[in-house]
């Protein structure tokens, strides 16, 4: 090492430099020299058998979920939707079941035996006590308490409430599912061509929903409801298509809230990267709203007819109550509830009108409280 530091440096160059260039080298040279590092040999490549075998025990520790098996996990988690949902199949069961069990009287059908007993008694001077009965016919049986032949009592009119209650739930159900079923396919119709193509076509169709939402309801239903009777006397339409005529005022009062949610959800849809892959496709208008655009608002949809259905069935009792409903001698609840305006029916026989009020009650929370379950279980921001 001396040797060749000797040869590099001349003579005279200073020792001592030379022993401190020595001193840091020494450190240096005597590091042992670093190994290469054995590589490892390359892992054989999985089969075919245990690729299936591995995607198996995956599939089996994390299992996929489509999405209407995740909303329906989502939805039978609460307990108000369920609870919602088992009122509606009791009021299913109770009105189109009901009558097939429970068949003694008929909707319309009258108990002629009005015959009624009533004693009296008369005490005399001496002490004697006399009882007198008298027994005299009503011709019907009405407004008779409740007991074994006949659970809740009859009406004025003699006929069995609990059977009433049955038919009228058929007519309330029925006419709630064809209302909303009704203003849903306008609403998406309008409010898919304002949301789409937007412009003039958007303000005039926008314009005519705001005038619905400004006309005064209550009002206009009791004009309508004196038309009607004024065609009934008439005869230019019979008592019982009264109901298709109460059918017809609903929709047209309830539609515009439907376009106007279609209309929000396609303004906001209509700018998205499929809507304008369609375009460059070449697809017709109506398939792009048909099969791209509405059925992304589905599920808004579903939430607001169900929604919807509580809202009619109050609508309808109300209207029925108004007399604008169904006549005799078919049932509705809300007919049944508009007894309350005979004299003394409300303090003496609330078995005529109170099982059609909590009934209504009951039909209402029940779809609210589905409708509710729905709106979370579709909500993709739920972390649940």
């Amino acid at each position: 090492m001396s040797e060749e530091l000797n040869n590099e440096f001349p003579e005279t160059c200073d020792a001592e430099i030379v022993s401190k260039i020595e001193e840091q080298l020494l450190p240096i040279m005597k590091q042992p020299k670093k190994k290469a590092k054995a590589v490892k040999p390359a892992e054989p490549e999985m089969t075919k058998e245990e690729i299936a075998a591995a995607q198996a025990e995956m599939h089996d520790t994390y299992k996929e979920m489509s999405p209407l098996r995740l909303v329906t996990r989502r939805f039978f988690r609460s307990r108000l939707s369920i609870v919602g949902l088992v009122m509606i199949v009791a009021l299913f069961l109770f009105s189109y079941m009901g009558p097939v069990v429970y068949n003694r009287w008929g909707e319309g059908e009258i108990d002629t035996n009005g015959l009624v007993t009533s004693t009296q008694t008369i005490v005399l001077e001496d002490g004697t006590v006399i009882e007198e009965v008298y027994e005299y016919d009503r011709g019907i049986n009405m407004y008779a308490p409740p007991g074994g032949e006949h659970i809740f009592g009859t009406d004025d009119k003699g006929m069995d409430v609990f059977t009433r209650l049955m038919y009228g739930g058929r007519i309330s159900l029925m006419i709630g599912f064809i209302v909303v079923i009704l203003e849903t396919l306008i609403g998406v119709l309008l409010g898919g061509l304002a949301g789409y193509f937007g412009g003039w076509v958007d303000s005039i169709i926008m314009r005519i929903v705001d005038i619905f939402n400004c006309i005064p309801t209550l009002p206009i239903l009791l004009i309508a409801s004196a038309i009607i009777d004024g065609w009934i006397e008439k005869g230019s339409i019979r008592p019982e298509d009264q109901i298709y005529v109460l059918m017809i005022i609903i929709t047209v009062f309830s539609w515009s809230g439907v376009a106007r949610l279609v209309r929000g959800q396609i303004l906001s849809l209509r700018e998205q990267e499929f809507i304008t892959a369609t375009e460059v496709m070449g697809l017709p208008t109506w398939r792009r709203i048909a099969k791209h655009l509405i059925p992304n608002v589905m599920p808004q949809l579903i939430v607001s007819m169900t929604l919807g259905l509580g809202s009619v069935i109050l609508y309808e009792s109300t209207l029925s109550y108004l007399g604008l409903g169904v006549q005799l001698p078919h049932a509705a609840w809300g007919t049944m509830i508009s007894l309350v305006n005979k004299e003394g029916v409300l303090q003496n026989y609330p078995f005529v009108w109170l099982p059609a009020g909590i009934l209504i009650v009951i039909a209402v929370l029940g779809f609210n409280f589905v409708g509710d379950g729905l709106r979370d279980a579709m909500d993709p921001k739920a972390r649940k």
